[in-house]
This record gives C-alpha cells, structure tokens and sequence, in this order.
C-alpha cells in the first residue's frame, strides 16, 4: 500500500521501503545514521513472559539484519480493558529482559484497549552508513549462509491447537528468544559496543570500533527470514539485488516437529499466502518431498539471517558462527540472474 503513495523526496533515506528491507536506515552525519523497525503481533505461545521474550527478540532482529546496533525501543501494546494486568506485566517483563540483554533501553511506549492481545516494539539502532547490509547487494557467486531453523510457524500452529509436544515447544521456544546479536556482531566485525554507539557512561561502555565486515569477511547482503518464510525473502533478495538463487533443501536446518506438524496438517495462514504469492518463482528438482517444500514457505518469527556471502570468505565465516556457538550452515549459492528466480535442489 505504502507503494501507491507519493514518495518523500530526502537524500538523507538511505534505505526506505523500496526493496522491502528489514528496516529503514536514515543518515544523520557522513558516519552515523538511524536505524528503524516497528513488529507487533498476538501470542503465539501460552506463557506471557515467554511471549514478551519472543516479540523482542524478533523486534531487535530487523536491527541486526542491516548490520545495525539496537540502541533504543517503545513498546506497543493492545490488551483488553478487563484483562488481567498480571499477564500484562509478565508480558512486559519478558520483553525487557530481551532488550536489556541486547543493551537497548525501553523508553516508553503506547497502549489501547483491543478484545485481542498484542504486542511489540518500534526500536531505532544506529548503523554506519557506508556499512548498511541491505537485502539488494548479492553477487553471482556469493554463497547463502543460514543461521538457525525453520519450523516456527507450524509449531506455533500446532501450539494454539494444543497437540505439540514438548519437544518441539522447547526448540521452536529456544529459536524464538535467541537473539541475532552474536551473528552481527560477527558479520559486522563490532565484537563490543561500536565507538559510534553513546553509552550512558562512555568511558566505562564504548569500546574502539572493531574491523568492520568489510575488513574481514566480505557479507555483500543480510536479511532475517521472518513472516515471509525463506522463500519469500529470497525472493525478495534476488529481485533487490538482479540474481537468481540455487537452494539446496536438504542443508537447511529444521526443528524438531516441523515436518511432523506439516505432515498433520497444522498449517498456518500464512504459510498458504506466502505459497500462493512466491511459489510461482520457484522451480523444484527432483527428490524434494513435500512437507520440505512447505516448510520453505512457513513464516518465521525471530527467525535466522540469510547471509550473501563472497565464496572465498564463506568457510572462514561459517567457522567464526559456529566457535561462538551461533548455529549456522552454507544453504545455497547466488548465481547470475536467468528466467529462474529460485531453483530448490535436493
């Protein structure tokens, strides 16, 4: 819809809402800019605290995405006017202890009375503007890295209709309250608090600015794979950036009990919307069975970066993840644009 209005015509929008990225980046001087996202949406989970944790971490994620450090955030928050503000506050709760692990400071937010609950956060980072890691700088022959799994839509589904099993509560629970902070900092090069980062007390807070990534490793494109599942936002990654992807199906993670769910029918809605919408960009090779290909379209909350990488730094990044204990595995390869956007192997 923001498509169909009239554009604001200001230099300093470094990335608006063109190629549909994770967040809007704005320059304040040639070395600092503004880093921007808004996420909200109802409980997935039965625990208040843990939905608090869940709608932070995917919230913060949109910052790391571009290379951004979250620095600041407001909560948005519709309850019910006769609800029980003890869920409220533990919902609260949850929330801040993810935005205190990730050193970003609440500084207020918004309510309104709403039948259905919801909640999350509008979180401005700042970013270096010559380094901002956009969804629309792939290379032909970068290869695509993938932190985390897929599998949280159909686990959430099958949560609210109360047959997942622990098992897979747990993981699909692990995924979406751990926070993309190692992998950025990794990708990014800012092990500690960037020098262009105010801290409350400078001395004791900033850190000089580490080998930015593109002293290290040579990341061209990142993005975190959310409601648009892996499919939905390759694609979008490979029209922003004029390539056609080669995913290899069998590489990508998968959490415990997802293709159970998909297999029981416990599929989301929007599953079936981003199927219908990208599907048609797809071309399947042989030997890939049907619950994984379902599986490459469910929608993600806090979910993994898809990471567009130079393939002669791919081994040595994937190596840096792994020792600091982020999940991660080379999924594909970025190759020059043909009438194929996206082939899935096996």
């Amino acid at each position: 819809m923001l498509g169909k209005l009239a554009r604001q015509q200001d230099p300093n929008v470094l990335v608006g809402f063109d190629h549909a990225d994770d967040a809007g980046v704005y320059r304040l001087t040639g070395e600092t800019a503004l880093v921007q996202t808004v996420d909200f949406f109802t409980p997935i989970v039965d625990d208040a605290y843990t939905f608090g944790q869940i709608a932070a971490t995917n919230a913060l994620s949109d910052i790391y995405a571009m290379g951004g450090w979250p620095l600041t955030s407001l909560a948005i928050v519709c309850f019910p006017e006769k609800g029980d503000l003890e869920i409220l506050t533990r919902i609260l709760a949850g929330g801040l202890s993810k935005m205190v692990e990730a050193g970003c400071t609440v500084i207020g937010g918004h309510s309104v009375r709403d039948e259905e609950t919801k909640f999350g956060y509008a979180v401005t980072g700042l970013i270096d503007p010559q380094r901002v890691l956009t969804n629309c700088a792939a290379v032909p022959g970068d290869r695509l890295l993938f932190t985390k799994a897929l599998g949280t839509g159909v686990i959430s589904t099958a949560i609210k209709k109360g047959v997942a099993q622990p098992a897979w509560i747990d993981a699909a629970v692990a995924s979406m309250t751990t926070l993309n902070n190692k992998a950025a900092e990794i990708i990014t090069g800012h092990g500690s608090r960037p020098a262009w980062v105010p801290g409350k007390n400078r001395t004791e807070r900033t850190a000089p600015a580490e080998p930015a990534a593109s002293d290290g490793f040579s990341v061209h494109s990142m993005t975190d794979i959310t409601g648009f599942g892996l499919i939905g936002h390759a694609r979008e990654l490979a029209l922003g950036s004029n390539v056609s992807l080669r995913i290899h199906a069998t590489k990508i993670p998968l959490l415990e009990g997802a293709v159970d769910c998909v297999r029981a029918g416990h599929i989301p809605g929007g599953l079936k919307a981003n199927r219908d919408f990208a599907e048609c960009v797809v071309r399947y090779e042989d030997g890939i069975g049907e619950a994984r290909k379902a599986i490459l379209f469910d929608p993600q909350t806090a979910g993994g970066l898809l990471i567009s990488v130079a393939a002669e730094d791919a081994t040595a990044l994937l190596r840096a993840l792994k020792a600091a204990e982020v999940r991660a595995v080379e999924v594909g390869e970025v190759i020059t644009r043909n009438p194929v956007l996206i082939t899935v192997a096996a």
